[in-house]
């Protein structure tokens, strides 16, 4: 006879099924890029297609039999609803984590392949979704683009050099994270596997050995990788039966990436370059899911006027897993910008709301956002732990609440009457 479990005994036993079946998924590995393929396209003076197809991404393995995991997801997805009787709603919430990873084994089968592009737009999404209303993530990247565009140097000052090497921005970095987490609770190290400046994995932030960074770009990464990607996986790993926060599925990434990118423009870290770089991605899937191929993505960039190396590799991360020739792109990059509109929203709205207290819940792990409202109600039921790990911005809601009341105003006036008066003055005057 199987032993009496209580509902917070059920729920960590489906959490720990959750954490050790999707152990072995590491997506970016198993898309990544050699460095022997930059050296091949930078020796063809940047004209020679890259030859990465189905058979190089078979060439990487994943760590695991793709058909008995998603077997093993199956089983446990069947097994969620009697399991977690007790409440429906975080049973579906449940079945909708262990979905996202049957998707994502899905995705790594498809290397390579035209379908590997669909399976990126469910777990991702597609420059061509839209908002609430009839606004797209392309017409967002477009606006963005002309009015970016005019915030040059010229008019704000140069960007700051990148005259920090790595080991020295991570001796900068260590001893600010550990004053916000605690001695002993973050690692702060070097790494020559990574193709970004950064990546936050776990408890550990990791630096591009080969990188060079500013010290605008440091303050940058201190609050988007540090408080939000390794704060929010502590604070998952501080739940006691939750323990499937503490993970991150593709369905939780728009919310993560936004608030980081929220982070970075909240603590007046951000700047225009950096706002450029990654709404230029945007841009670049939109033309690959046209049918733009990687030199013509790559040229793309080289026109706005990127280094080759950084042409490269930004368009390395629109077809990394996709078709080189086009028309299957990987959709992940779009969650920064698209992340960012759902969390303002989100925050305005409980604000307006008279909610102010489930938003540092965003913060409780990784989370979704449609995920909080359930999740603060199992709070307050004892099932879900509050984040330990939270910006001062989100300790105090004061600040923001009063920002976010002039907002949900401020977007009922009619911008364009605002810009003709505003314009007939600089036209006047400047």
């Amino acid at each position: 006879m199987a032993a009496w479990e209580t509902n917070l005994e059920k729920l960590l036993n489906i959490s720990q099924k959750i954490i050790s079946l999707q152990d072995p998924i590491r997506i970016l590995n198993s898309i990544k890029w050699r460095p022997e393929i930059y050296e091949k396209f930078s020796n063809s003076k940047f004209k020679e297609m890259p030859n990465v197809g189905p058979e190089y991404y078979e060439s990487i393995s994943l760590g695991f039999e793709t058909d008995q995991r998603t077997k093993d997801f199956q089983e446990l997805r069947a097994l969620i609803p009697s399991k977690i009787d007790f409440d429906p709603d975080l049973a579906e919430l449940l079945t909708k984590t262990v979905d996202d990873y049957i998707s994502v084994i899905s995705l790594l089968k498809n290397r390579g392949k035209k379908e590997f592009w669909n399976d990126s737009k469910i777990l991702y999404g597609s420059p061509k979704d839209k908002f609430h209303g009839d606004r797209s993530v392309t017409e967002l990247g477009r606006q963005l683009y002309e009015i970016l565009g005019r915030l040059n140097g010229a008019v704000l000052g140069p960007p700051p050099p990148r005259d920090r090497n790595a080991q020295e921005t991570v001796d900068l970095l260590r001893p600010n994270l550990e004053n916000y987490f605690g001695k002993g609770n973050i690692i702060v190290e070097l790494s020559d596997e990574i193709l970004a400046d950064s990546a936050a994995g776990g408890d550990r932030l990791k630096i591009r050995t080969e990188g060079m960074f500013s010290q605008r770009l440091i303050d940058l990464l201190e609050v988007h990788e540090g408080w939000v990607h390794v704060g929010t996986t502590l604070n998952g790993l501080e739940q006691k039966v939750a323990k499937f926060l503490s993970k991150g599925p593709p369905r939780i990434t728009a919310t993560q990436e936004g608030l980081a990118v929220l982070m970075e423009i909240i603590t007046f870290r951000s700047y225009p370059d950096r706002a450029k770089r990654i709404n230029d991605r945007i841009l670049a899937i939109d033309k690959s899911e046209d049918g733009a191929n990687f030199l013509e993505v790559f040229e793309f960039f080289r026109v706005e006027g990127y280094p080759e190396s950084e042409c490269f590799h930004n368009s390395v991360r629109v077809f990394r897993g996709g078709m080189v020739e086009g028309g299957a792109p990987f959709t992940k990059d779009i969650s920064y910008c698209v992340g960012f509109i759902n969390n303002y929203n989100f925050i305005r709205t409980a604000i307006r709301a008279g909610k102010p207290e489930i938003i540092p819940f965003l913060f409780a792990g990784k989370v979704n956002l449609d995920d909080i409202p359930l999740l603060y109600r199992k709070h307050l039921e004892g099932l879900i732990d509050a984040p330990k790990y939270i910006p001062p911005q989100f300790r105090d809601l004061s600040g923001l609440s009063v920002w976010m009341s002039f907002s949900s105003f401020l977007n009922q006036i009619d911008l364009s009457k605002v810009q003709k008066h505003f314009d007939d003055l600089f036209k006047r005057h400047l």
